[in-house]
């Protein structure tokens, strides 16, 4: 399982690849993840708050309602837990991730100056009590 996931997150993501090994730590560590053959999200909770960590989609699958129907599942696991809110970071140009993630009700809640290798992020944030 950790394999395929790993093999879909390269293809996501080529430029910076996570191993299996990556994905078993970060389950060691707390993460929760959701994965299809399509997709996958990796979030982890702390307290009342959850913070995503990655959603991915293979390039040939990309807005097909995928990484939709991965928050949507993270969230009532979320809320299940009693989570009230839930937060990420994305690359402030990263135009399609911030439409998605706008569309599915996170606002801008803040910034992180030259996160991403110079290029700053944007926190984003949804409320979901």
């Amino acid at each position: 399982m950790l394999n395929k996931l790993a093999n879909l997150h390269a293809k996501c993501f080529p430029d910076k690849p996570w191993s299996a090994s990556d994905f078993a730590d970060l389950k060691k560590s707390g993460c929760e993840i959701i994965a299809s053959e399509n997709g996958f999200i990796v979030w982890r909770v702390v307290a009342d708050e959850a913070e995503i960590i990655s959603i991915g989609v293979a390039p040939e699958k990309r807005r097909s309602g995928i990484a939709g129907a991965l928050i949507l599942l993270m969230e009532q696991e979320l809320k299940k837990s009693r989570v009230v809110n839930v937060f990420l970071e994305v690359s402030e140009v990263n135009y399609p991730a911030k439409k998605l993630y706008e569309k599915y009700g996170f606002k801008p809640a803040g910034k992180r100056p030259k996160y991403y290798d110079g290029t700053d992020a944007i926190i984003m944030r949804k409320d979901l009590s």
